[in-house]
């Protein structure tokens, strides 16, 4: 059974349906935003080689000791051996490996790829750019943790239909490696208090109906999690008012990925947003 920050959830048909792809919509580029529009989300496969994702990966854990992985594998591979290094600072803050990769120039590279802009371009109907704030997450199964049920626009003041994520799995990531889920329907819903007090959070003073248990936050919500097998190459495409998680890392495979953002050329600029991200910085 799959969990979310250890709260179990049923995978059943009452919580989980799949992604529809859309990757045959790129060569009708109306239709395509006419999904985006209607479902909140696009999943576009191997919109990226797949190599060059592996190598951010391996570039990405060539950071960390060596006993962080999994003995007869390549670091490179992001094989967990079970054992975190006591040396290796918090995650994401100043020290730590995710800290300083996203300020390299071989992430800067990679979230600049044209492929992206195009994707964002697309779906937005026009000119965009490159947000700086760039996330970089990194689960495995010792963590004990996964990406709470939120909505991006909680963390950014911009107008409807202006800003676009782009999730990219760095890596293979089938749902026990930690996938990404989208609560179907949610972005239609206008933000409201939950009917009954949330069982788990970790934001109690939040009146909306997220939880790190997701069968819940499906309840008050209405909707099933929308899932897929991930690999590495593909897109998953988002708008800031649709509510999405991850579910917990069980594998020994480690769970990377990246957000990477575009706006509107036109779209005023989130402060918060115009510097590189920290795991410690609060948006």
């Amino acid at each position: 059974m799959p969990s979310s920050n250890g709260v179990p959830v049923e995978f059943t048909g009452r919580y989980f349906a799949p992604m529809q792809d859309s990757t045959g919509l790129l060569a009708a580029p109306d239709l395509l935003r006419k999904r985006y529009r209607e479902d909140g989300y696009v999943l576009l496969r191997q919109v990226l080689d797949p190599a060059e994702v592996l190598r951010i990966r391996a570039e990405y854990f060539a950071a960390f000791p060596p006993e962080y992985f999994k003995a007869g594998t390549q670091p490179g591979e992001g094989v967990f051996s079970g054992t975190v290094p006591a040396g290796v600072p918090e995650y994401g803050v100043r020290g730590h490996p995710a800290y300083d990769f996203v300020r390299s120039p071989v992430y800067e590279a990679f979230a600049a790829q044209p492929a992206l802009a195009a994707v964002a371009a697309t779906l937005l109907d026009g000119d965009v750019q490159l947000i700086r704030r760039k996330v970089l997450r990194h689960y495995d199964r010792a963590s004990g943790q996964a990406s709470r049920a939120h909505v991006d626009r909680a963390y950014q003041v911009v107008p409807k239909g202006d800003v676009v994520t782009l999730w990219l799995p760095l890596g293979d990531c089938p749902l026990d490696v930690g996938g990404l889920v989208y609560l179907s329907g949610s972005h239609r819903q206008t933000a409201r208090p939950a009917d009954s007090a949330s069982p788990v959070t970790d934001r109690p003073d939040d009146p909306r109906p997220f939880s790190h248990d997701l069968a819940w936050t499906a309840r008050e919500l209405g909707g099933r999690w929308l899932w897929t097998d991930f690999r590495a190459g593909d897109v998953a495409a988002h708008c800031p008012d649709l509510v999405h998680a991850s579910l917990d890392t069980v594998t020994d495979e480690i769970r990377l990925s990246t957000d990477i953002r575009f706006q509107r050329t036109q779209a005023p600029v989130d402060p918060r947003w115009t510097v590189d991200w920290a795991a410690d910085d609060g948006a």
